[in-house]
């Protein structure tokens, strides 16, 4: 006869396959009487397990909570549902990256070596129709795992104009901009705070020790500008209020001038992306710095105004 505990697990595992068990198929199962599966249950639902009575027959079914309660995953399931998140962490769907990644980090950590194999093997075959820069999943996890444990870590960094560095962070927070991966971090060296694009790093492990974590500032611009080839400065005739609603902070900063007009520093790899995105927000725009970009945006208006 099974222990309590192991019993209980069983039980669980039974309760989560959708279907309605009765309580006699229930006792067979795991090796009790009828009476014991009544106590298991009750166990269960006092550990926050919704298992609900099924109506016209003694049996059981496991229903919908308030709260989401620890599940069990045979071995398929805990593949697929690792190999869903690598899938969702890479950006397949706005807005869930980040959570993809807890989610992932959570999972690979208990993930017994065969299945961990199978992910990653499944992931390296796996070759997605369109992608942007590519960062290697277990960098991902790496870099999840110390944000979360407020770990120090060391990289070799690779800057937008080639530049070879090694870099010594207290990691802080991951960030998805929709088509990048950066990190937030204070660098110990430059005694500031630095984001870094993930795609540009190679981790030295192992991490360092713990940190206590600082309080991060409300806006870092080198998020919105600091990854791309092309940084920039505008003024913009709008509140900053209003112009916040238009652009997110991971594409921009933004800095009130007046109640009318705010700054807003940006960046972009493409010269005519940065003008035309800036251009779109459909009020009067003056570019501050570089001169560069103020001369495209003239090249840009006579290549439309020919139009």
């Amino acid at each position: 006869m099974l222990e309590t505990s192991a019993r209980l697990l069983k039980l669980l595992s039974l309760l989560q396959t959708p279907r309605d068990w009765s309580g006699t198929t229930l006792a067979l199962e795991l090796g009790v009487g009828v009476r014991t599966v009544r106590r298991d249950v009750d166990k269960l639902r006092n550990l926050g397990y919704p298992v609900e009575a099924v109506p016209g027959v003694a049996g059981y079914r496991l229903g919908a909570g308030a709260s989401l309660p620890p599940l069990l995953l045979d071995d398929e399931e805990a593949v697929a549902v690792a190999i869903g998140l690598r899938s969702s962490a890479a950006g397949g769907v706005a807005g869930l990256e980040e959570s993809s990644v807890r989610a992932l980090t959570k999972l690979e950590q208990v993930l017994p070596s065969r299945l961990r194999h199978r992910v990653r093997l499944l992931q390296s075959v796996a070759v997605p129709a369109a992608q942007g820069a590519v960062v290697d999943p277990e960098v991902l996890l790496v870099v999840a795992a110390v944000c979360r444990d407020h770990q120090r870590l060391r990289f070799d960094y690779r800057s937008h104009d080639g530049t070879a560095s090694v870099r010594s962070v207290e990691p802080h927070r991951l960030i998805h901009t929709g088509r990048r991966w950066y990190l937030t971090a204070w660098d110990l060296d430059r005694d500031d705070w630095r984001t870094y694009r993930l795609d540009r790093m190679t981790l030295r492990i192992p991490t360092g020790p713990r940190f206590t974590p600082r309080e991060i500032p409300e806006a870092l611009p080198g998020i919105a500008s600091g990854g791309y080839k092309y940084q920039a400065v505008f003024r913009v005739h709008a509140s900053a209020a209003a112009v916040a609603d238009r652009l997110s902070s991971t594409v921009a900063t933004i800095e009130a001038v007046d109640s009318a007009s705010c700054l807003v520093r940006t960046g972009s790899n493409s010269l005519d992306e940065l003008v035309l995105y800036m251009g779109l927000l459909g009020v009067a725009v003056e570019v501050v710095s570089p001169p560069e970009v103020a001369e495209h945006a003239r090249t840009v208006a006579a290549r439309l105004a020919g139009a």
